[in-house]
Order: C-alpha cells, then sequence, then structure tokens
C-alpha cells in the first residue's frame, strides 16, 4: 500500500493500511496461494481471503504476545474455522470488543467493511448446510442442488482447507 503522502511534504507519512490489517491480508493470500485450491482473482478467492484475513486479524494470537508461536496461531485459526465452530458469531463478539477496546481505528474499520462485504455478498454455491449427518455415515452432497449463500460460508471451509494444507 502506498504512504499516504507519496512527496514528502504531507503529514502522517504512515501507511494508508495499518500493518495489522495488511498482515492478516498477506498471511491470508499466501495460504490460499500455496494450498491451490481456487484461481486467485476468483469470486470464491476472494471470499477465501477475506474469512481468513478476518481470522487472523481478529485472532486472540496474532499480536505476537511472548509465548504465542506460529504453531498456537495456526492452531487457533484451525479451529476458529473448522465445521461446527460458531465462527459468524465469534466474528460479531471479537469486533464489539475490538470496538469497545481500540474505538475507531483504521484496521477495525477496514474490519468491519470485510465483514459486511462477506455478508453482503452472496454466491451460488452447493448447498453444504444440507447434510444432516458426517459424510462418513453415507449421506453425501447433492452438488447440482446450489443455494445462494454468504460469501463468508464458502470462504470459511475453503479456508478451512488452506490452513489443513498449510
Amino acid at each position: 500500500m502506498r504512504p499516504e503522502s507519496t512527496n514528502g511534504t504531507g503529514g502522517g507519512g504512515g501507511l494508508a493500511v495499518p500493518m495489522a490489517w495488511l498482515c492478516a491480508e498477506y498471511i491470508a493470500d499466501e495460504l490460499l496461494r500455496a494450498g491451490g485450491l481456487v484461481e486467485p482473482g476468483s469470486l470464491e478467492y476472494q471470499a477465501g481471503r477475506r474469512t481468513l484475513a478476518l481470522t487472523v486479524y481478529l485472532g486472540d494470537g496474532t499480536d505476537g504476545a511472548p509465548g504465542t508461536g506460529a504453531d498456537d496461531r495456526l492452531d487457533e485459526w484451525l479451529t476458529r474455522t473448522s465445521h461446527g465452530h460458531p465462527w459468524e458469531d465469534w466474528v460479531r463478539e471479537r469486533l464489539a470488543v475490538r470496538q469497545e477496546h481500540d474505538g475507531d481505528d483504521e484496521g477495525l474499520a477496514l474490519a468491519r467493511e470485510t465483514w459486511q462485504r462477506l455478508e453482503g455478498t452472496h454466491l451460488l454455491a452447493t448447498d453444504l448446510g444440507a447434510l444432516t449427518a458426517a459424510p462418513a455415515a453415507g449421506l453425501t452432497v447433492d452438488e447440482s442442488e446450489a443455494v445462494w449463500l454468504p460469501s463468508w460460508r464458502l470462504g470459511l471451509p475453503l479456508g478451512h482447507l488452506a490452513l489443513r494444507l498449510y
């Protein structure tokens, strides 16, 4: 991202995008590219990148606290994106906590905007929520039956798979 001022005469001189958010997007992008699950630039890719970026940004272990290693952060992200985890509720809760703690910082504004895009953008996809039992029980997904889903519902399992492949 470009600095707010490129000629050296303007105020600020900081990044237009806060470093914490920039790092979260970079990590999400690298994980998805390394996984090679979908074509970069596709709607599915964007959904996965946004979902992972929110997970990384809002995660408890992303602040570099002492004793928080890369494996701990990866485990946290895997847990947050796993099937059955109330990710949507977790995001709403973490956004509210960050708002209370940090106020209106730029990173939080980008996280809220990303969440609104994930909720507001709907993609036509196979209805993975139609499964009532574990796939091991012999039930299969009818891939011809598609529904409109908020993009995070597609991005979440995609992000989880990318994390598993890492």
